[in-house]
C-alpha cells in the first residue's frame, strides 16, 4: 500500500512552500525594481512593481491597522481549522489543499504588513529599496505595504459610444496587479466554490442526521466528538 501524506503534513508542506515562493518573489522585486518600474515579458504579461495598503488585488477596506489585524486573525482561524482537519479521513485532499493555499496566501500578505515597513526604506525612483537601511524603514511595525508585481493585460477595447454609462470608455482585461499570495487566495476560493460546494452541503446534512440518530436520550458522555 502506498504511503499517503496526512492532511496535516500536506497542508504544512503547501503553506511553507507557497509562503517561501511568495516572499522570494517579493524580496526580489522590492530590491531589484524601483517603484512603478515595468518589465515587459510578453504583450499579455508584465512585471510591474507597486505596493498597496488594501486587500487582494489592491482593493481598499477600512484602515491599515484594521486590515493588518483582520489578516492576522484570519490566518490564526485558518490554521486552527486546518488543525481540526488534519485527522479527518472523510475530507477530500483537494479541499485540504485549497484551505492550505488560502492560509498561505493570507500569511504571505500578513508578513508584508507586519515587517516590510520596518525592514525596507522607500526611496524615490529610479533608486531601489534597501533592506535594513541605516535610517530605518518607511513605516512602523504592522504598517507595511503589500508588494504586487504580476500584470496580465490580456486584451483591451473601447466600448461603443451608444452604450449607456460606459460608452466610449476604454476597457482593459485583466487590469489589477497582484502577487503570488493573491493568486493562491483567489484560485483556491474559486476552486472551493466550483468543486467543493457540495462537500459543505453534504457535511452539514451528515451532522444533522448524526444528531437525529443519537437522539435526545443519549447521554452526553456517549456522544462522539470530532478530534
Amino acid at each position: 500500500m502506498k504511503h499517503r501524506l496526512s492532511n496535516g503534513v500536506l497542508a504544512t508542506i503547501i503553506i511553507v512552500v507557497a509562503v517561501l515562493v511568495d516572499q522570494i518573489l517579493k524580496l526580489w522585486v522590492k530590491t531589484s525594481f524601483f517603484y512603478g518600474e515595468e518589465v515587459k515579458i510578453a504583450e499579455w504579461f508584465r512585471l510591474v512593481f507597486i505596493e498597496n495598503n488594501g486587500m487582494a488585488f489592491g482593493m481598499e477596506l477600512g484602515s491599515k491597522f484594521f486590515l493588518t489585524w483582520f489578516r492576522i486573525i484570519a490566518v490564526v482561524l485558518l490554521i486552527w481549522y486546518l488543525q481540526k482537519l488534519r485527522r479527518r479521513t472523510d475530507v477530500p485532499k483537494g479541499y485540504v489543499v485549497c484551505i492550505a493555499f488560502i492560509t498561505a496566501g493570507a500569511l504571505g500578505n500578513v508578513i508584508d504588513c507586519i515587517f516590510y515597513g520596518v525592514i525596507f526604506d522607500a526611496p524615490q525612483a529610479p533608486q531601489v529599496a534597501q533592506c535594513f537601511p541605516p535610517g530605518g524603514g518607511y513605516e512602523s511595525l504592522f504598517n507595511g505595504r503589500v508588494v504586487d508585481m504580476f500584470y496580465f493585460p490580456l486584451c483591451e477595447w473601447d466600448w461603443p459610444q451608444w452604450m449607456p454609462v460606459i460608452g466610449g470608455q476604454h476597457f482593459k482585461f485583466f487590469e489589477p496587479i497582484f502577487n503570488f499570495a493573491d493568486a493562491c487566495l483567489s484560485v483556491s476560493v474559486i476552486t472551493l466554490i466550483l468543486f467543493y460546494s457540495k462537500y459543505f452541503i453534504n457535511s452539514g446534512k451528515k451532522k444533522e442526521e448524526a444528531t437525529e440518530e443519537i437522539g435526545e436520550d443519549t447521554p452526553s458522555s456517549e456522544i462522539p466528538t470530532e478530534e
